[in-house]
Order: C-alpha cells, then sequence, then structure tokens
C-alpha cells in the first residue's frame, strides 16, 4: 500500500524541494476526494486473467451504438473465456485512430457513452489506455494553449528551432518540432514526438501534472482495473538527452502508482515501452513500486522469426530469460495489437540482416514496414505491419489456422498474463482495402467489421474465421482452469528439439509440460530424461501419450499433464 510521504518524496524528486512541495500541495486535494477502494484480491494475476484487446468500434451492428454491439457479442461468445477488455482509447479524437486525444473524460459519442462502458464493466473487468505523453492539437487544452488561458500557458514544450536536438531518440521519421501560431500572433515550435496533431505534454508544469492526475483518478473511478501508460518512454524531456527513459520518466510511474497504491490498490498499472527487452523490464522497478506489469514485445516479432525458420533455438534462448524476482510483477503476453510487429526488442537479438529478412517476408506476405530515423539520418525497419494472421502465412487455409493457433499456443503457457487483439481472436487478414482508404500502413489490422456478417462466418464451420475462432476460445478455457499456468507459477525452458518449443510449468498443486512443433513436418520427440510419468495426458485432446515416444504432427501443441 501506498503512504503520502511516498508521494511527497517522489514530487521532490521530481519537481525540486519548494516545487515538490507546491504539487504536493495541488495533487492532495484530489486524491483526498476520491472515494478509496479497498483490495478485493489476494494477488494481482491469476490463471484466469486473459484480456482482449479492442477498439470500441471494432464490431459494428445496426441501429445501436458500437460499444452495444461489443457488449453483446462478448456476452454471447467471449464470457468464458475473456476476463478483461483493453479498450484503446475510446474518446473524442483528431488523428492516429484515437491516440491524438482532444478531451480525457468523455467517451467518444460515435461510440456510446460512460453509461456503456460501465455496463461492460459489469461483466468483464476493464483496461483503459493513459495516453499521458500527449494530448491533441485539435481539443480545448490546445486552444486554451494557443490563447494564453490561465493554468494553460505551460501546457507544451517551445523549443528554440535552433537548438540541437540530436540526441534525441526518435521512434518516427518525422520531425521533431512543429510550428504553431498563437492567438496573439507569435509563432512557436512545440515539441511533438509521434505527429504535428500530438503535442507533446510539457510536465515541468504543475498544472499538466494536476490535469492528468484527474485524468486518472477518473479512470480509476470508471472501473478501470488496468491502466496502459501509452508512450510513456518519452515522458520528460531533457534536451542533452536521449529523452527516453529518463529518471523523471520512472519517477512518474511511480508517482502514478504511489497514488492508486493509496486509492484504489487493485489497479494495475502496464507501460508501453515498444524498446529492447533490458530497457522494457526497468519499468518493473525494484518489483514494487512502478509498473506490475509490461507488454513482452519480444515475443511478436521473435515468435514470427522462429515460425518462419522453423526453429525455436533464439525463441527458447531468449525465453529462459524470463523469470522476474517479484510475485507482484508479470509480463503482458501478446502476439498482435493495434500496432504492427514492432522490431526494436529485436536489437541485439537477431542481426540487423535477419530482421531486414523479416521485413521482406511482411512485404512478400501482402503487409507493408514502417521506418524509424537514426541519429546518423539513416532509416530501419521499427514495425511490421501486418495482421499476425498473414505474417504467420501457410499454403493452405487449414494449414494456416493450425500455423497460427500453434503461435497462440506459445504466448498461453509462457509466464505471464495473455492478451488477445480481437482481429486475431476471429481470425481477420490483410484489409488492404482500408490501407487504400486512409493511406496509413497501421490500417491493415484495423477493419471495422459488420457484426451480423462476423457471426455468420462463425456459424459456418468451414469457413476461415471458424477453424480460428472456436479452437482459440477452448484452448483460452483450458488455460484458465490450470494452475500452472498462473502468472507466478515457476517455469523451465527445455530443449527436446530446435523445432519443438518446450517448457515445464509448474506450481504446487500442478506441472505441465507443454509442447509446441513449429514446423511443417512430422517429428518425434522424448521426455525421457526430465523425470516424467511413463504416460501423461494431452489436456488438450484428452488421450494418453507415451512421453518417452511422443509424435508431433506439423504444428500440433500438447499441454502434458
Amino acid at each position: 500500500m501506498g503512504d503520502y510521504n511516498t508521494v511527497k518524496r517522489i514530487l521532490t524528486r521530481i519537481y525540486g524541494d519548494r516545487e515538490g512541495e507546491l504539487a504536493f500541495e495541488r495533487i492532495m486535494p484530489l486524491i483526498e476526494k476520491f472515494p478509496v477502494q479497498k483490495s478485493h484480491k489476494e494477488g494481482y494475476f491469476s490463471q484466469e486473467d486473459v484480456v482482449l484487446i479492442t477498439y470500441g468500434d471494432s464490431l459494428l451492428g445496426k441501429g445501436q451504438v458500437p460499444l452495444v454491439t461489443l457488449h453483446e457479442f462478448a456476452n454471447t461468445y467471449l464470457k468464458d473465456a475473456i476476463s478483461t477488455v483493453h479498450f484503446l482509447p475510446f474518446f473524442p479524437w483528431s488523428s492516429d485512430d484515437g491516440f491524438s486525444v482532444m478531451d480525457f473524460s468523455t467517451i467518444n459519442p460515435e461510440l456510446g457513452s460512460w453509461e456503456e462502458v460501465v455496463a461492460i464493466g459489469g461483466d468483464f473487468q476493464l483496461m483503459f489506455d493513459y495516453v499521458v505523453n500527449h494530448f491533441s492539437s485539435k481539443g480545448e487544452w490546445f486552444e486554451n494553449y494557443l490563447a494564453g488561458k490561465e493554468g494553460y500557458v505551460d501546457f507544451a514544450m517551445e523549443v528554440n528551432p535552433a537548438t540541437d536536438l540530436s540526441q534525441v531518440t526518435r521512434p518516427r521519421a518525422l520531425p521533431l518540432l512543429s510550428e504553431y501560431k498563437k492567438h496573439d500572433g507569435s509563432t512557436v515550435h512545440l515539441w511533438t514526438t509521434f505527429s504535428a496533431d500530438q503535442i507533446d505534454f510539457n510536465f515541468r508544469s504543475l498544472d499538466v501534472l494536476e490535469k492528468m492526475i484527474e485524468v486518472l483518478l477518473l479512470y480509476a473511478q470508471k472501473g478501470a482495473t488496468i491502466l496502459r501508460l501509452d508512450a510513456i518512454a518519452y515522458l520528460w524531456k531533457e534536451i542533452g538527452t536521449t529523452c527516453i527513459h529518463l529518471s523523471e520518466t520512472h519517477d512518474m510511474v511511480k508517482l502514478f502508482r504511489s497514488i492508486l497504491d493509496l486509492v484504489a490498490p487493485d489497479v494495475i498499472i502496464i507501460t508501453e515501452t515498444n524498446v529492447p527487452h533490458q530497457e522494457n523490464i526497468s519499468y518493473f522497478g525494484d518489483g514494487r513500486d512502478e509498473a506490475q506489469m509490461v507488454y513482452n514485445f519480444t515475443l511478436p516479432p521473435l515468435l514470427f522469426y522462429s515460425f518462419l525458420k522453423e526453429d525455436t533455438t533464439v525463441l527458447t534462448n531468449w525465453a529462459k530469460g524470463l523469470h522476474l524476482e517479484s510475485a507482484s510483477n508479470t509480463f503482458f503476453n501478446f502476439t498482435a495489437s493495434h500496432d504492427g510487429i514492432g522490431v526494436r526488442p529485436l536489437e541485439g537479438i537477431l542481426p540487423p540482416e535477419e530482421i531486414d529478412a523479416l521485413a521482406e517476408v511482411v512485404k512478400a506476405n501482402g503487409g507493408q514496414v514502417s521506418y524509424k530515423r537514426n541519429p546518423d539520418g539513416s532509416d530501419s525497419p521499427y514495425e511490421l505491419n501486418i495482421t499476425y494472421v498473414d505474417a504467420i502465412l501457410a499454403d493452405s487455409e487449414s494449414t494456416q489456422a493450425e500455423k497460427f493457433l500453434a503461435s497462440q499456443a506459445i504466448q498461453f503457457v509462457l509466464p505471464g498474463v495473455p492478451a488477445t487483439y480481437i482481429h486475431s481472436l476471429v481470425g481477420s487478414r490483410n484489409w488492404l482495402e482500408g490501407v487504400k482508404q486512409t493511406g496509413r500502413a497501421r490500417t491493415v489490422n484495423r477493419a471495422k467489421l459488420e457484426v451480423e456478417s462476423l457471426m455468420s462466418d462463425l456459424k459456418d464451420p468451414e469457413s476461415f474465421r471458424a477453424r480460428i475462432f472456436f479452437p482459440y476460445i477452448d484452448l483460452i478455457k483450458i488455460r484458465k482452469k490450470q494452475q500452472a499456468f498462473h502468472p507466478n507459477a515457476d517455469f523451465e525452458i527445455l530443449e527436446i528439439d530446435p523445432k519443438v518449443f518446450a517448457i515445464k510449468r509448474y506450481s504446487q498443486e500442478q506441472t505441465i509440460y507443454a509442447l509446441t512443433n513449429i514446423s511443417s513436418k512430422d517429428l518425434s520427440v522424448s521426455l525421457s530424461g526430465n523425470e516424467v510419468a511413463a504416460q501423461m495426458m494431452d489436456l488438450i485432446t484428452g488421450e494418453q501419450i507415451d512421453t518417452d515416444s511422443i509424435t508431433l504432427k506439423p504444428y500440433q501443441y500438447m499441454w502434458l499433464h
């Protein structure tokens, strides 16, 4: 649990003694008026946690707002499988499919209202996006800044364009500064990490701090049990540095955590930092003072690479390093999200030419590649824009469904909480028409589906969507019953064949040996030498398996118990 002294201490570290005291005086009333929620959980996570990632309007129905459509679909098809719904930003927005927020406290009326969100929260846990790095140039806050309105004059970071900003880490091949004209006629150059429409907050301003703490508490009040800190790595800027992962940024995450520990101790913070693995896990802090979860960003590209090569060697070696010190921390395991497959986490794991080769495969499979600007002026792949279903391409639809499900089975056996993007769950292919419409590569896996058409596909057992959806749901339901898949259950990575990803998951109650053939070949493997019973049951099929001679069909996965 947090305490007020911790909050004050962190504020002093960020802002200094005098400003820290002022900051404390300003945010204390916000914290004190918040209705304190008691902790209801023994721990933060369990094996029953499975997250669905979706936009508020990923599913569209006739004559109703999309949030109602999603709620009805989830109640019909997902009730016993999904525990938590992660809504990508569902606020009024001006660009970047929701990540340029115009109003942080209201729901985009095209999607519904807080009433619909709270109703969904009655049946599922909720995860919201806390877009904490930037705000929209089309919203009221920015208009107030341009007008010089009291309380908003320091909202954005004004920088002299002659300043040397060459050390700043750039996630995009776009200018860092964007020019704007204030109402008094003066021209300013503002810090815009992601686009000219996404104005970075100036967190040196206590006005910004106060407003964003208010937003944080609002989301907890509206029922969020997980808060995703979007683009958090770039929050604090210090000219002359890389402006990524600065100590003040880590302290800001600790501040959010300490405030939530005081008033809503069950709310989990997850940091969205699409960076190499060691930098990513630094957001766990000491295990108890920063984020409870981080995205396992290395998994999607490394899994894709492994299936492409039909070789688990690199994946196996990497997975050995997934042990965590604290039971209060775990990974958020996913293979696909609204963004593409980020490849920066592969730095130091794969050589650049292998990453370039992945980019070529994505282009061949109908996807696109997004590039980032390097300090030397060169560009390198940043993100592979393709649905995960089409990244894991195969010769026939039936084989492709099996191959894709095998990739998801690996996600489900790794230590952590699994999360599934809605388009993975329903087997969506590349939305190339959408890319043509928007001109944006990321649109490829952001299709909006007519729910009637989707349900019609799901009723046809021969359809591609049905071949993925129902086995996927069955897999989740089996997983949720296994104590050995608790995020804190221990694990050991086994090396039984380069074409098989093998992991032993075990708790006091249960041990499971999970094997996945990532190749297009029949394989014969053995668990002898691992001190296992001569026969074990496969939880997937219910069959008894001789452990000294196991036959795995192409892309078959077994969970032996």
